[in-house]
């Protein structure tokens, strides 16, 4: 009946595995062997006698985190374009303003050259006909296309000056060809007289009245002088045309007189031919730097009203006048007393 009093549903005695002999036998001898370890006692420091080893040197020399290549996109390289295009613009136009900043300097610095030798014409030596030193006749004119004309008008400028030297050189071959044509007729000694006056009175005319006017106009800008300038080679260009058509007995070896030899003398009318084509061409090139001469003056500003300002302020200020205006005036004056000598 015992075992019919045991009851069925109580816990059944618990059993602990650990509690097996082996099983304790081996623990007890793990806690024995190791105990507490503690790292920093007395003994355990004893064992590390050596140095210690620096963190630059322990370090690896490779890096913790390796660089990764990023590409670049397409985005950052146009943006990177568009920098670079705008830096190399604006480097552009800085190198076109200190250009221009130097021209500027350039050319106030040219007109405050010619504004000093205006006020004071001594101050350069004349240098113009180039004449040897032993020669007794010295320069007259002051002549510097560098130093006295800006460079927008130089080449027009020193064209009017070949004008005038072809002009010359065109006179003197007139003396040879009439003098040709006076050999070939005894009749035309009138012709080879004319020729001979022609150059000797029209080339220093021709450069004071029309060349030298047209380069004070360019140095100075002066609307008088652009004005006498007009006038007088408007003239000259018609004298062209009637040298280059040639009159009898005008001194001129022109074409009439040129066609008129072939039949008597073909050499000397080869001569006279070549001759009426020079005329001929200064004819043309006159009338073409002309024209040029009066687009620059019309882009300078100039007008007639300056130009009877510049004739009146010339006048006045002319001592030669202004001592003639004195003379006439102490004249007059001595003549209203002496009518009137009980005043």
């Amino acid at each position: 009946m015992s075992g019919l009093d045991s009851n069925p549903f109580a816990d059944p005695v618990d059993v602990n595995p650990f509690q097996d002999a082996s099983i304790t036998q081996a623990i007890s001898g793990v806690h024995e062997s190791t105990g507490e370890y503690n790292p920093f006692t007395a003994n355990e420091m004893g064992k590390y006698t050596g140095t210690t080893i620096p963190v630059s040197k322990a370090s690896s020399s490779q890096p913790a985190v390796l660089p990764t290549s990023v590409e670049q996109s397409p985005q950052s390289a146009v943006h990177q374009a568009t920098a670079a295009a705008a830096q190399a613009n604006l480097v552009r136009q800085q190198e076109e303003l200190e250009r221009k900043a130097a021209e500027l300097e350039r050319k106030e610095q040219e007109l405050q050259n010619r504004s000093s030798r205006d006020s004071n014409p001594g101050t350069k030596e004349n240098n113009w006909p180039p004449l040897p030193r032993f020669f007794p006749i010295k320069p007259c004119f002051y002549q510097n296309f560098e130093e006295d004309i800006p460079e927008d008008y130089r080449r027009i400028c020193k064209r009017m000056y070949y004008l005038w030297m072809f002009h010359s050189a065109t006179l003197f071959l007139n003396i040879l060809a009439c003098l040709a044509y006076f050999t070939a007729d005894a009749a035309k000694g009138v012709d080879f007289g004319l020729s001979i006056l022609w150059f000797i009175l029209f080339t220093p005319v021709s450069f004071v009245c029309w060349y030298r006017p047209v380069y004070k106009a360019f140095r100075s800008d002066s609307s008088f002088s652009f004005f006498f300038f007009f006038f007088v080679f408007f003239f000259q260009v018609a004298v062209y045309i009637i040298q280059s058509v040639g009159i009898p007995s005008w001194g001129n070896s022109g074409w009439i007189s040129s066609i008129s030899m072939i039949r008597s003398n073909l050499a000397v009318a080869v001569v006279m031919m070549v001759v009426a084509g020079f005329f001929t061409v200064n004819a043309i090139l006159g009338v073409i730097l002309l024209k040029i001469v009066h687009s620059k003056y019309r882009n300078t500003g100039a007008s007639f009203s300056k130009a009877q300002q510049e004739f009146s302020q010339g006048v006045l200020s002319n001592r030669t006048v202004q001592s003639a205006a004195a003379s006439a005036a102490s004249s007059a004056a001595q003549g209203a007393f002496s009518s009137n000598p009980g005043n």
